[in-house]
């Protein structure tokens, strides 16, 4: 890394020492990742906001891709491209040619015009070596092979890979056609309709990662519900890797870099990289580190 000598990622957690095979943060084991790009400044998911989040010193990107009509790979959140091109297309009824006959950037602020949707490959090639790429899978499992695929083709093992998705057979698909890559499966929590409680509960999350025979779960970062019981329990069923999105509050930041998250994704990195910094280098002086 640019700031530091190379390391692995390490994690603590309550119960247990995680070491993994990503570089570690100075953030005392935080990844922290830019989501869709540094979008708070520049217009989401476009190589514009995947530029500036290496910019902002950020150590990983996330980004949200779809299968078009002609099997390319391409980045956007939205099923349609109405939001953030103001005419609607939908993205896998269309070519890549027809989708970039619109533009993304102006939506945001007119001196982002010209942005046009960039495929998976555009979007590696920001990336620098040793960083981390978050490939999250807006297309059911039908992607998998077609992702699998183009990685064998792109990946030199200069940068780490960590592949996404709120569809459970997709997750299971991309580990089972990638047993080397990691891949999370992605959840949030509703309240039940009838109690305090929500849902899914901690053992129905650890139960979902180990049908589907992946690495571990991203969440959304909803404080009422993941806590230090709530993590402590997720590592006692074998659920080690954890990471949350989107947090943008310092606070809430620091509240997860409490809990263990190996990551934190952010629409803003460089705000949140700098509290997490000085945060650690406080705990540090405090124990009397150099």
């Amino acid at each position: 890394m640019n700031t530091g000598p190379s390391m692995k990622w390490l994690f603590i957690f309550p119960s247990a020492l995680l070491i993994l095979a990503f570089q570690v943060s100075p953030c005392e084991g935080q990844m922290i990742v830019a989501h869709r790009g540094a979008s708070y400044d520049a217009p989401e998911n476009t190589l514009a906001a995947f530029r500036l989040a290496w910019e902002q010193q950020s150590d990983g990107i996330e980004g949200d891709f779809y299968l078009t009509a002609d099997d390319r790979i391409v980045c956007i959140h939205d099923p349609d491209t109405q939001r953030t091109a103001g005419v609607k297309r939908m993205v896998e009824e269309s070519s890549l040619a027809e989708l970039r006959e619109l533009e993304y950037g102006s939506w945001k602020d007119p001196r982002w015009h010209g942005e046009q949707i960039p495929t998976l490959r555009e979007v590696w090639e920001t990336v620098p070596d040793r960083k981390l790429f978050v490939i999250e899978l807006k297309s059911k499992e039908s992607i998998a092979p077609l992702l699998a695929d183009q990685l064998r083709s792109l990946d030199d093992g200069r940068i780490r890979v960590l592949i996404i998705s709120f569809h459970e057979e997709t997750a299971a698909a991309c580990k089972a056609l990638m047993p080397a890559t990691r891949v999370h499966w992605l959840t949030k929590f509703r309240p039940h309709e009838t109690g305090p409680t929500f849902h899914p509960d901690v053992a129905t999350v650890a139960e979902t990662i180990k049908r589907l025979g992946v690495d571990g779960v991203g969440m959304r970062a909803q404080r009422e519900v993941i806590d230090l019981a709530f993590t402590q329990a997720l590592t006692q069923m074998d659920c080690r890797e954890f990471h949350v999105w989107t947090v943008d509050s310092i606070d809430d930041a620091k509240y997860f870099q409490t809990l263990g998250a190996m990551g934190i994704t952010t629409n803003r990195p460089a705000h949140i990289r700098t509290a997490l910094i000085s945060t650690a280098l406080k705990a540090r002086e405090m124990v009397g580190q150099p």
